[in-house]
């Protein structure tokens, strides 16, 4: 039905596209008539001059005749002229207009201008009847009044004027009506094209997300804008998808600490009051509320992470001393649980980030390093700049992470089953490759056997 109505008539002639295409049409015709025009003003001037410069030879040769010989003598060369051409015209009359020698009839009935040129039409017998032709002469009067025409016949010239102008006006029409079908047809193809789009965006906003713009396989800005469009819808799903994952995993995880605590409470006030049981109680509460609150503040930087809100606060920082200055703060953590934390970093290495969110980041996969890495272990952190940018290899002894389940740990509140029985959320590497992502750069997990090593590679413009 919108189909059908997107390809109607009076739609059709609304499209910008069509628009365009009559402009570019106009102007198409315009400089098409003009270049005509111009080629039909210089072969009519052109063959007009020619007829004149024959004529002023004519009236020159006769001048030179004239001369030498007088009025019989003129007269001579006339007679013989009149026989022989049969484009050129002539004639030698009275000063009252009798022909007295030459191949008109008649004088004409015309005025000549300032310079004696007149333009006029003359009888000629055509196989045993008369037609009218146009002719073009120079008249001069001769001493004893006297008067002489020099002329030639111009209707062929005129025939060929007029297919001319017949032929610049056909050109022009079929110009236009080419012009017009073209622009009807590029119009149809693109209305067609954008009409694709309009389906796909009505799908998409009925529900249907894994819904995708067609491409015609040209290549074109049509092409481009459908392969943008959807990459922006894979993006859209991905996110929306990963929100009803969130939402679901905080009904899921969040409804027992939230049922253990309400439990707690209501156990304690039902119980002979004490003040040391409703300390236990509320200290315990207040546990479970910090774990709470923990859990939303690492939901929250996740999302302000992957919405690259806090891509304005990026600046030139050195990577390497942020590295030691969260070192320096997992270092007793990490010596009271008898491991050892060691930093290797090659000078100053800069890149562009946002140092709150790397410090964040920075520090869940040291603190996770240092959770799994068994006593007397050794955690190290690396940095080094490299030609594009900079790399950061954390590297634990640890029990390290199957490669099955290297891309699922990733996912909000995954937790593997070595990890069910130490604390934590499931958060600290879905803040990570959030953060990682919004600083454009790329995180592989590596068997380091034993244990895991996480390399995070920092383009040049991170």
């Amino acid at each position: 039905m919108s189909q059908t109505r997107a390809f109607s008539g009076t739609a059709l002639f609304r499209t910008s596209t069509f628009r365009i295409a009559v402009l570019y049409l106009v102007l198409f015709a315009v400089s098409a008539l003009a270049l005509l025009g111009f080629v039909y003003a210089t072969t009519a001037g052109f063959m007009s001059r020619q007829t004149d410069e024959t004529i002023q030879a004519e009236i020159t040769g006769l001048a030179e005749q004239y001369r030498r010989w007088g009025l019989v003598g003129l007269t001579r060369v006339v007679i013989e002229r009149s026989r022989n051409q049969r484009h050129s015209l002539y004639l030698l009359a009275e000063q009252s207009g009798n022909p007295l020698a030459g191949n008109l009839d008649a004088w004409p009935d015309v005025t000549p201008n300032e310079e004696g040129w007149v333009n006029f039409t003359y009888e000629r017998p055509m196989g045993g009847e008369t037609e009218d032709r146009a002719a073009r002469a120079r008249t001069f009067v001769l001493r004893g009044g006297l008067q002489l025409l020099v002329g030639r016949d111009v209707a062929e010239r005129h025939e060929l004027d007029s297919l001319l102008r017949a032929s610049l006006a056909w050109a022009g029409g079929i110009t236009i009506c080419l012009g017009l079908l073209g622009g009807i047809l590029m119009s149809r193809n693109a209305l067609r094209r954008i009409e694709a789009i309009n389906r796909a965006s009505r799908d998409i906003m009925a529900g249907d997300l894994s819904r995708r713009v067609p491409l015609s396989g040209s290549g074109d800005e049509l092409d481009r804008l459908a392969e943008n469009l959807n990459a922006m819808l894979a993006q859209i799903e991905e996110l929306m998808t990963a929100m009803r994952e969130v939402t679901d995993n905080i009904a899921h995880d969040l409804r027992s600490p939230l049922s253990r605590l309400r439990s707690r409470l209501e156990v304690t006030l039902m119980e002979p009051p004490s003040v040391e049981a409703y300390g236990d109680a509320l200290r315990s509460t207040i546990e479970d509320a910090e774990q709470l609150l923990a859990t939303f503040n690492a939901l929250l930087d996740i999302a302000r992470a992957e919405a690259g809100a806090e891509r304005q606060a990026m600046t030139r920082l050195d990577l390497a001393l942020l590295v030691h200055d969260v070192a320096d703060l997992y270092g007793p953590v990490a010596e009271d649980e008898g491991k050892r934390l060691v930093v290797v970093a090659d000078g100053a290495v800069e890149v562009r980030g946002n140092r709150h969110l790397l410090s964040q980041a920075l520090a869940n996969l040291i603190d996770n390093a240092v959770k799994y890495s068994p006593t007397g272990g050794i955690v190290s952190i690396a940095v080094h700049a490299t030609d594009g940018g900079a790399e950061l290899i954390v590297t634990d002894t640890g029990p390290g992470i199957p490669a099955a389940e290297r891309e699922r740990v990733f996912d909000r509140f995954v937790r593997l089953e070595a990890s069910r029985h130490t604390p934590g959320s499931g958060l600290g590497l879905s803040l990570v490759r959030a953060v990682v992502r919004l600083h454009r750069a790329t995180m592989t997990l590596e068997d380091a056997a034993p244990g895991l090593r996480v390399r995070v590679v920092f383009p040049d413009e991170a």
